[in-house]
């Protein structure tokens, strides 16, 4: 289960339909499951099939989060065309058992966004809360 803040599900959905048609990456960071802070990274691939977060971004970032006393707790991305289920790259490239991957698909007008534990290339949906 990962809690979200309604005004920062909202700035993630608006962050990644930006940069549509391409795939749209970022991290989620907090604590107790419950995030505070959004980074919205640079997908070097610029691609709307695949996304590659910025190494030197990601340095920042988790030097960041480090410093603010929270913990990395998902790394979302969308999927322009394709469900809100994780591909079988997004599998392979999962390194942290400990995050949330977040999808969110626009396959239709409305967004539709899926948590998942990806732990030894197995994919087990989680609950989101979206809290006011």
């Amino acid at each position: 289960m990962i809690e979200i803040p309604k005004n920062i599900y909202e700035e993630m959905i608006s962050y990644v339909r930006s940069k549509l048609p391409n795939e749209a990456c970022g991290i989620l960071a907090g604590t107790d499951n419950c995030v505070k802070r959004i980074y919205k990274m640079r997908n070097v691939d610029e691609s709307p099939e695949s996304y590659l977060m910025d190494p030197h971004e990601q340095i920042r970032v988790m030097k960041d989060i480090r410093e603010n006393d929270m913990k990395m707790l998902a790394i979302f991305h969308s999927h322009p065309y394709t469900p809100a289920r994780p591909s079988e790259k997004d599998i392979n490239m999962a390194f942290y058992d400990d995050v949330h991957y977040i999808i969110i698909s626009f396959m239709t007008n409305i967004p539709d966004v899926k948590a998942f534990k990806i732990i030894e290339k197995t994919t087990t949906m989680e609950k989101i809360i979206i809290k006011d």
